[in-house]
């Protein structure tokens, strides 16, 4: 009998074991997909050294930030410009504009000055856009679903601090810079996985969206709260100031006039940044116009007359999908030369960028249009990466990543006012190309020269200093 008993526990014990074995594996097997993708994203962020450095964090962090601003521009997309028609779209778009932007414009200049008196706080300022944008969203989602007022006021402060993680952003990564890491190739890293969240998140706040106005920005409150702890998850260097200082936009010495030069006269340690770097940041502020005008301008003049054979949306997605891989393309690129002759490199991106808008106005077509979104979407992220290796080539470290704040700030201000001009832009296809191409022709022509001068003195012009 008690051979027998024991044999019934073995066998249950070994039923028992067997289903717990195959609940073990169907654990393992659901499990393994998503540690399985963590581990390799983490791969992929953390090699040569970015997560020794705290590099691969702000990448993953940028990341998080992508997705949360691509699920809040689903919301705020679907609420202002695709639930009417066109034409009362226009008037709630510029409305939007009016509200949002007009007031941004007043505060972008303030935003890198501001963020320069706060040096020893910068994972606590990212931490602080993430939560603002986390709340904002959920005001945002009361606002989209009973049409309140308080849209525009919570989507202004949305862009705001937007805008003031990217300052914040752009003046970080000099201080996580892996060894024999160059700051070109650092800054396309990160502005990948930027590119790559927002293409992963984009179909997301979609089907989202078909579930209800409200739930895209449910995801990016979500997706901005994990941002808020992953801030603080950055090494603690980041916010060191240590042999900091402030940077002036101003090619040198003999441009600055009355206080600004008598202040400079009693501060040994503050430079300018050299005239190479102001006239590829006005290079770069004339592409960044491009990218504004176009996003705004197309979005209504594809919705009226979208492409041959195509729907509306679908025509504004051909034209988004080819923006983002000339956008990934020309980071790839800009890793790959790894920051030679960057004035050269401006000065013929900006060109191309003119040439295709050029064509593009005079043969207006559906294919000239996606060429053109493509190649705006190139020449900035290569132009971007340029005035980034020309801002640790010619920049003294003390005030480099004053530099990179306060040109983040001007070149955010050239895409809103890019976005003004397309929103009053008649629905003509030729007229407004022509209008984009004569944007950066003003860009083109005001700073090629200084550029080419810079470039014949193969770069070695260094900044004065009273």
């Amino acid at each position: 009998m008690k051979h027998v008993a024991a044999t019934d526990r073995g066998r249950g014990g070994g039923g028992s074991g067997r289903v717990g074995g195959v609940v073990r594996s169907v654990g393992r097997a659901l499990h393994l997909p998503v540690t399985g993708t963590a581990r390799g994203i983490r791969k992929v962020t953390h090699a040569h050294g970015a997560g020794e450095s705290g590099l691969g964090k702000l990448i993953e962090l940028h990341a998080v930030n992508g997705a949360g601003d691509v699920l809040i521009t689903v919301a705020l997309a679907s609420t202002v410009f695709f639930s009417v028609p066109t034409d009362e779209a226009r008037g709630r778009v510029a409305l939007y504009l009016a509200i949002t932007m007009a007031p941004f414009t007043v505060l972008a200049p303030v935003i890198g000055p501001l963020l320069d008196r706060l040096p020893h706080g910068r994972r606590a300022a990212m931490a602080g856009a993430m939560l603002a944008r986390a709340l904002l969203a959920l005001v945002l989602s009361g606002a989209v679903a009973s049409g309140g007022l308080e849209l525009y006021p919570a989507a202004l402060g949305v862009l705001v601090a937007s805008k003031a993680y990217g300052v914040v952003r752009s003046a970080v990564v000099p201080r996580l810079l892996p060894p024999a890491f160059s700051l070109v190739k650092a800054n396309s890293r990160v502005t990948l996985a930027g590119l790559l969240a927002t293409g992963v998140a984009a179909p997301i706040g979609a089907g989202l969206q078909m579930a209800g106005a409200p739930w895209p920005l449910y995801g990016a409150f979500v997706i901005f709260v994990a941002g808020t702890f992953l801030s603080f998850s950055l090494p603690r260097t980041v916010d060191s100031a240590k042999g900091e200082d402030v940077a002036l936009l101003a090619a040198d010495e003999r441009h600055l006039h009355g206080p600004q030069r008598r202040q400079l006269a009693r501060r040994p340690g503050l430079r300018t940044v050299g005239p190479a770097v102001t006239h590829a940041l006005g290079a770069n502020a004339a592409l960044r116009c491009l990218s504004g005008f176009l996003i705004f301008f197309l979005a209504f003049l594809l919705r009226e007359h979208p492409l041959a054979g195509q729907s509306a949306a679908v025509s504004l997605g051909i034209v988004g999908v080819a923006a983002g891989a000339g956008n990934a393309l020309g980071t790839a690129v800009g890793a790959w030369l790894r920051s030679k002759a960057p004035e050269i490199i401006i000065v013929t991106v900006v060109a191309v960028a003119l040439g295709a808008a050029v064509v593009a106005a005079v043969f207006f077509g559906a294919v000239l249009v996606a060429c053109l979104a493509a190649v705006a979407g190139f020449a900035q992220a290569l132009g971007k990466l340029s005035l980034d290796a020309l801002i640790q080539r010619d920049v003294p470290e003390a005030v480099r990543t004053s530099a990179f704040a306060r040109s983040e700030t001007i070149l955010q201000m050239a895409w809103v006012f890019g976005g003004a001009v397309g929103i009053v832009m008649p629905l003509n296809g030729t007229l407004g190309l022509a209008v984009a191409a004569a944007l950066v022709a003003l860009g083109w022509l005001t700073t090629l020269r200084g550029l080419l001068a810079a470039a014949r003195h193969g770069g070695r012009t260094r900044p004065r200093v009273a």
